[in-house]
């Protein structure tokens, strides 16, 4: 089944709110001055959720851009971009139901990422660690989402770092925390992202791994590097299923100060070096013993084993828009639950094909812990195929702890 697709011109950031500014209560902008330091998701969660509640954002919440950061004259905050399904599926060109189907293809007809030689966008200005007004806290408007997170965090990073043995490049969404004026921590869940296994490998070799963070990108980019093994191996490089959505390569392009390359068209580029044999305690400068907001709604307890980001350089475009997401909200269920939706049709479709419809990463398991499956039944001898639907999402996704089984007749978005 080929799912019907709808031209887009969105390639970045910008694009994409000038995309959803056209569209009627997609979008809200502010001048009014805010602190990003507790304050500003603090407003979005009324904004966003449009009304007094606890969660940050519901399925019709806006996005929100803050023109007016407090400590940032030049900066710009969105967050929320992603925070609906309807609006996802209208920046990626398809029905909302549809996104699993689609991303699924995508991961069978990849389009690899070029390198460009032409002035990328997110280089228009650079600041050197060099410089003696070198700062982080000065230079990214990374919010600090409650009073207890360790520092200001950076949430929609695309960490992009090449293999030391193998050569191959790949893209990962880690949570990073400004922890100095030239230093980041970066939590590298053992065992589960690639970049993560990279910096082992060259931990090995006692080498430290050039790494470049991408903020602010084509949210086809964001999705797309959400995925995770079974479906995309270590040498899948993610930045691929962006190209296919797009039809087109996403453009990468070679960084100031590091052997490695960022997305051509992000906002901002931290570039920085991961360092081998030092581990980082997460809120070293805060000691409140809190993370930050993880997805299920809780505060995170601050990590010991950190990995250190020294960083080199920071690229960014003429007055950057800086763009982060709340942990506990609909915009980590679509990033993370549409990528999961496409990985078990693309399991099962193998094992039992034709027999799911469509799969969908409920919100109530905010994208990872809960997914309903539409089983298609077309004879008596198909009952029974449910179940083995069922333990076929929960032995590739150790993260999933419910699936719901219901008939091709439900509409499993309701």
């Amino acid at each position: 089944m080929t799912v019907n697709r709808t031209e887009t011109s969105v390639r970045s950031l910008r694009d994409a709110l000038a995309l959803l500014e056209t569209l009627p209560g997609q979008l809200v902008k502010t001048a009014v001055e805010v602190d990003p330091a507790a304050e500003l998701s603090g407003v979005y969660r009324y904004v966003g959720a449009g009304g007094t509640v606890q969660r940050p954002t519901t399925v019709d919440g806006p996005a929100m851009v803050f023109e007016n950061v407090k400590g940032h004259p030049d900066a710009r905050v969105a967050i929320g971009v992603l925070a609906s399904r309807a609006r996802v599926a209208r920046l990626l060109g398809c029905e909302k139901a549809a996104l699993g189907r689609l991303l699924c293809e995508c991961v069978a007809h990849p389009v690899e990422p070029v390198v460009t030689d032409e002035p990328a966008p997110c280089q228009e200005v650079v600041h050197l660690v060099t410089d003696a007004d070198f700062d982080l806290f000065r230079l990214i408007p990374a919010p600090t989402n409650t009073p207890v997170d360790a520092g200001p965090y950076i949430t929609l990073g695309m960490c992009y770092a090449t293999h030391p043995q193998t050569g191959l490049s790949d893209v990962t969404i880690h949570r990073l925390c400004i922890q100095g004026k030239d230093e980041l921590s970066v939590f590298l869940q053992p065992g589960s992202r690639h970049i993560g296994a990279m910096a082992e490998y060259a931990e090995g070799m006692n080498q430290p791994l050039p790494v470049s963070i991408s903020i602010g990108v084509d949210p086809a980019i964001e999705i797309a590097s959400c995925f995770e093994p079974p479906t995309t191996p270590l040498g899948f490089n993610e930045l691929a299923i962006a190209g296919a959505l797009r039809g087109e390569p996403v453009r990468l392009a070679p960084c100031v100060s590091i052997r490695e390359n960022a997305i051509a068209n992000a906002e901002y580029v931290i570039e920085g070096e991961i360092v081998p044999g030092v581990r980082v305690q997460e809120d070293q400068n805060s000691h409140t013993g809190y993370a930050m907001p993880e997805f299920p709604g809780y505060n995170g307890v601050a990590s010991s084993v950190c990995w250190k980001i020294r960083v080199r350089a920071v690229t960014h475009r003429r007055n950057p828009i800086m763009q982060t997401c709340i942990g506990p909200s609909e915009e980590h269920v679509n990033m993370a639950g549409i990528p999961t939706e496409a990985s078990i049709l693309n399991l099962i479709d193998k094992a039992l094909p034709g027999k799911v419809l469509n799969v969908y990463s409920h919100r109530a398991g905010g994208g990872k812990y809960m997914a309903v499956l539409q089983v298609n039944k077309t004879a008596p001898t198909d009952e029974g195929r449910q179940r083995q639907a069922a333990l076929l999402a929960f032995s590739a996704f150790p993260e999933l702890k419910h699936v719901i089984l219901v008939d091709g007749d439900v509409d499993i978005f309701d």
